[in-house]
């Protein structure tokens, strides 16, 4: 048996089904009922069954043929190495606004990779722009109903789009997405707008051909381009400013109030971003219906807000004196500070400092928290020796204690000469990190 065949173990959840059955990191699975499991659709759709034989290659070079009875939907709470047995497929797009192309260098190999993979969108829900398919790969989406897609449009026009993503297979993005949407596949998708190029009239024109696929296309998420100060030898472009801000989410109301109307939900949703750019309130929570694209940066804030508003009446009215520091991006600094003034307006011996960080990393005209690193925690912060600081989890790599310049958070807490406390998308638990309570219904 080849030693590259199946997929590799990265990792078992303890407690799981896989840490039973005593997989490890590093065996490879290599079939289930007799198939071969080559990437991840492979083994999420075969080891759907109740009753399985699992093929198991160890790292030491024993094979293994398992056999399993589990409860239905239940999880082997395996994570793999890779998505395929082939690796990750990649980018073939050139986009003129691609992010990957305006980071600085030296920075750690994997971002700088530029994956575009649809296996990735069904397991993780990364956006695919669905230019690097063949036949067969489409056919395979198509067959085995994969789905949901998360899929990055841009703009439906044809040139537009070619434009765009500089790829000449980009304009048949409307003859992929109703095949998909024929074959009953549902999409969520986002338009990553760049003044002058895909909004306007061209805007209403994407907007008006994905809500032609509804229910299949159940979302559109438009969010602004992110400009670093990293684009020499790339396109001039320009970022929104609070008067074209407020263009985009005035015209963007009327059709949010339209397909209110016709389909009962708001359909088409625009990142908070463009909010704090506009200076315009953030929609209530109703207004993103089950908030299904908040990776994408959609109802974050109203979502928080409306936390801690459902938990501030748990918050004690009197606490020992404590000082503590609120680390944030420039774009949410308003927000919170606003939100910080409100918790010690109700609790008597808490004092907050917010911090809105500038982007010293990227450049000043990044300005969410999420792409904040650890220099910019040094470069930004008073001296807060002994101090107590919050920052947020999307600062952070997922699932590590890392940021993305590479410094970890023990890292950054020792240069500071500061205790660093990581807060989730949670009311509940701001709150508690903020006062130091622990807070019951």
């Amino acid at each position: 048996m080849s030693q590259t065949q199946g997929l590799e173990v990265a990792s078992v959840r303890p407690g799981s089904l896989g840490e039973e059955l005593e997989i490890e990191r590093g065996d490879k699975i290599t079939k289930i009922n007799g198939q071969d499991v080559c990437d991840l659709v492979d083994f999420h759709f075969l080891s759907s069954d109740d009753y399985l034989e699992i093929d198991l290659l160890k790292e030491n070079g024993e094979t293994w043929q398992l056999e399993v009875e589990k409860e239905p939907r239940e999880d082997f709470g395996l994570e793999f190495t890779a998505v395929s047995v082939e690796g990750t497929k990649h980018c073939r797009n050139k986009c003129m606004f691609c992010f990957v192309d305006q980071m600085p260098k030296n920075l750690r190999a994997s971002l700088y990779e530029k994956d575009d993979d649809y296996r990735l969108s069904l397991t993780q829900g990364s956006f695919v722009t669905l230019t690097n398919l063949s036949d067969a790969e489409f056919a395979r989406i198509v067959r085995l109903h994969l789905s949901p897609l998360y899929i990055s449009v841009q703009a439906t026009d044809p040139e537009v789009r070619q434009k765009l993503l500089r790829n000449p297979r980009a304009g048949k993005i409307m003859e992929q997405l109703r095949a998909l949407a024929d074959a009953g596949i549902v999409m969520h998708t986002q338009i990553v707008l760049v003044p002058g190029i895909n909004d306007g009239e061209v805007l209403d024109r994407s907007i008006g051909d994905l809500s032609g696929l509804w229910p299949q296309v159940q979302s559109v998420a438009v969010v602004p381009v992110g400009l670093t100060a990293y684009r020499d030898k790339l396109d001039r472009l320009e970022r929104f400013d609070p008067e074209t801000a407020q263009l985009i989410i005035s015209n963007g109301a009327r059709w949010q109030e339209k397909f209110r109307r016709d389909f009962g939900v708001t359909f088409v949703y625009f990142s908070d971003e463009f909010y704090v750019e506009a200076g315009v309130d953030f929609p209530a929570a109703e207004n993103y219906d089950d908030f299904a694209q908040l990776e994408n940066g959609v109802g974050l804030s109203r979502l928080f807000l409306d936390g801690v508003d459902s938990w501030l009446d748990a918050v004690p009215a009197e606490i020992k004196p404590r000082s503590i520091h609120v680390v944030t991006g420039v774009s949410a600094g308003k927000t919170i500070t606003e939100l910080v003034q409100k918790v010690t307006g109700v609790v008597k011996g808490l004092q907050v400092s917010v911090h809105a960080l500038a982007n010293t990393f990227f450049g000043a005209s990044v300005t969410v928290a999420g792409l904040l690193t650890g220099a910019d925690l040094l470069a930004g912060l008073p001296d807060v020796q002994g101090q107590q600081l919050l920052i947020p989890r999307v600062m952070l790599r997922a699932g590590e204690d890392v940021f993305l310049d590479g410094m970890t958070l023990a890292e950054a807490a020792g240069r500071l000469g500061a205790k660093i406390s990581v807060v989730e998308l949670d009311g509940k638990d701001f709150l508690e990190k903020l006062t130091g309570q622990t807070l019951k219904d």
